[in-house]
């Protein structure tokens, strides 16, 4: 068999072979066979190809819309992970069964959050501001170098490259002579 004419695109190919079987079988079964003309053939392999393209732009919007769904649905958990936060802080040591249910209901929020692909910063009490992941709501004299994050006010979730909530945070700034 030669494999002049036959494409390295599978599906190009398997199409060839399928056209090669049904005229086989018309000529097995004494009907006349007229060869496609070099124009259906290159026809047929642009369909192909279009299709196998419109196979791939359609998996890749798939995969788009299924992560920006998952954003969604996470930033909804955003207010809840909140009040569960403040409720942590204003709980004190009053009821320390209910605080550990509360501190609970927290990790295991955390933990969706985190399975949904927007884990919560861990490293930003020490590190340098960076726009990207943190959001300034407020400056404070420290010892730390100028521009160091100082302290967390709300956390952040997300990883660099997608980032659901950046961490509200108060920067070290200039000391004042």
């Amino acid at each position: 068999m030669s494999t002049e004419g036959v494409s390295a695109d599978p599906a190009v190919g398997e199409a060839e072979r399928r056209h090669q079987a049904e005229r086989d079988d018309e000529v097995r079964n004494g009907r006349e066979v007229t060869p496609p003309t070099d124009g259906a053939d290159s026809r047929l392999r642009r369909v192909l190809a279009d299709l196998d393209n419109l196979r791939k732009r359609f998996g890749r919007e798939v995969e788009r819309e299924r992560t920006d769904e998952r954003a969604r649905v996470a930033a909804e958990w955003l207010p809840v992970l909140d009040n569960l936060e403040l409720a942590l802080q204003h709980a004190g040591e009053d009821s320390p069964a209910f605080v550990e249910g509360v501190r609970a209901i927290h990790e295991q929020a955390v933990g969706v959050l985190t399975r949904l692909g927007f884990p919560p910063f861990d490293d930003d009490v020490g590190a340098i501001f960076d726009p990207a992941r943190h959001q300034a709501v407020g400056a404070a004299d420290s010892d730390a170098p100028p521009g160091t994050v100082v302290a967390v006010v709300r956390p952040g979730y997300g990883r660099d490259d997608r980032i659901l909530r950046p961490a509200s945070v108060i920067v070290a700034r200039e000391p004042l002579d």
